[in-house]
């Protein structure tokens, strides 16, 4: 009985309204995702290189400041015995990160020639804004993960728990945001933008109680804090974990991961306007698709996990049916057969879901076993700062196919030329990527069962 106290410290409830937070996060990300580079190039017609160009300047602001806010939130501050180590970031951040959504769509009147120079500017400040309170907030968040569920059985409870949560929050950022745009109204994409604020909003009260910690989190790293000796600089720790093989491979498969995430999540408003030729509210069912096959999948993928008792290799099944998954939708130009390919998709991605979190908390056991330390605020950051690597990526891929192939910004229909580009950016680019990702990831990841009991028996003897 001992043990399973032991195994499952915190209710299901809690557990869920961890899950909120995930929720949150996960419909932000969908929802700016899929429509901000379109917004920009399509709707307001501003060229494709200034919008890349904004997109990778974003991207770089993303890479510096999410490792930076891991370090610096990494320590004691004055409110930490009270309130914790976590919670205040995670709520202080979390309001700003909803409220900076609605800027991005709300840029000046002006010419998109013209005027260029103005929108590419509001591009790069609305969205650098809305990056770094989301930094703050998901740095905390997925931080407080591995410290607040501490054994693999609780870790992996959780995260089916609260996985169904993040996949709500995708499909509700999937389809709610269409409903309320029509395609060449800027007015719309306003609309949904509130719409996207009242919802994060509530989603963020239900996750307090699951964010907040409790007073034996808060004083084991009070405790532990006092026993250190000096904190390690920023680029020590930096200069540490990128010597950990664990957490350099799991970069590799996470970064090709968050490509074909990110460039296929914001190649399907392009897919549904110009290559099927339908209004916005067709890319419901399309990102609908992939979110049935997720949530499907997703119990399975759980159930491989517990029977197996090998993330690595669970996640490296995943990746593989993630590339293969991928390759059919560079041909496909009928909306019925997209569905279809996205539901199976789907079934993929859901293993993503449910291994992400599981696996890097190995990788910060093995960390923390091997250092003493527990820097998963850094660790977090720093996965961060390669994984904002794919919107450089998809920006890069999205400014060359269009390039290319003579897309119009701002026009209502594209040559079959351009058409082709879309599909490039859409399955090409991200087919290549995740095999590549997936065969460095088999080669080179060397967490194996056996190695992650021994990382968690050391973790328990340090008492972190």
């Amino acid at each position: 009985m001992e043990k399973n106290e032991k195994v499952f410290a915190h209710s299901k409830l809690n557990m869920i309204s961890y899950g909120f937070g995930n929720f949150f996060n996960e419909f932000f990300t969908l929802a700016f995702g899929a429509f901000g580079f379109f917004f920009y190039e399509s709707e307001i017609g501003l060229n494709v290189w200034l919008v890349g160009l904004g997109y990778i300047i974003f991207a770089v602001w993303n890479m510096i400041n999410d490792p930076l806010v891991g370090y610096l939130t990494n320590r004691p501050f004055k409110f930490t015995k009270k309130w914790g180590r976590r919670f205040p970031f995670i709520v202080l951040a979390g309001i700003p990160y909803i409220l900076s959504y609605v800027l991005i769509f709300t840029p000046p009147a002006v010419d998109p020639q013209s005027g260029a120079l103005i929108l590419f500017g509001w591009l790069i400040l609305a969205t650098c804004l809305f990056d770094t309170f989301a930094s703050i907030y998901w740095v905390n968040f997925s931080s407080l993960f591995p410290d607040k569920f501490r054994s693999v059985e609780e870790r992996r409870r959780a995260t089916g728990l609260q996985i169904p949560l993040g996949i709500l929050g995708v499909a509700l950022g999937a389809i709610v945001p269409p409903l309320f745009i029509t395609f060449g109204n800027l007015q719309s994409y306003v609309i949904q933008a509130f719409v996207v604020v009242v919802i994060c909003f509530s989603a963020l009260m239900l996750a307090i109680p699951g964010v907040k910690e409790d007073k034996e989190t808060i004083n084991r790293y009070l405790e532990k804090l006092e026993t250190e000796q000096d904190r390690s600089s920023f680029f020590q720790t930096l200069k540490t974990v990128l010597k950990q093989r664990s957490f350099v491979t799991f970069i590799v498969i996470y970064l090709a991961y968050q490509t074909v995430i990110t460039s296929m999540t914001a190649s399907i408003p392009y897919a549904v306007r110009f290559i099927l030729e339908m209004p916005a509210s067709a890319t419901t069912l399309i990102f609908a698709g992939f979110l049935i096959g997720a949530l499907f999948s997703i119990p399975f993928w759980i159930k491989f996990a517990h029977k197996s008792n090998d993330n690595r290799k669970v996640l490296l099944t995943a990746g593989l049916l993630l590339a293969l998954f991928t390759s059919p939708l560079i041909f496909i130009n009928n909306y019925v057969i997209m569905i279809i390919a996205m539901v199976i998709w789907g079934l993929a991605l859901g293993g993503f879901w449910a291994m992400i979190a599981p696996v890097l908390a190995d990788v910060i056991d093995e960390s923390v076993a091997t250092s003493g330390k527990r820097e998963e605020g850094v660790i977090t950051g720093i996965q961060r700062f390669f994984g904002r690597l794919a919107i450089v990526i998809q920006a890069m891929s999205f400014v060359f196919a269009h390039s290319l192939t003579g897309f119009a910004e701002g026009a209502d229909t594209q040559t079959p030329l351009a058409v082709w580009g879309i599909h490039v950016h859409l399955a090409l680019v991200p087919f290549v990527i995740m095999l590549i990702g997936t065969l460095i990831f088999w080669k080179f990841y060397n967490l194996t069962p056996e190695r992650v009991a021994k990382n968690q028996e050391r973790v328990d003897e340090l008492g972190l």
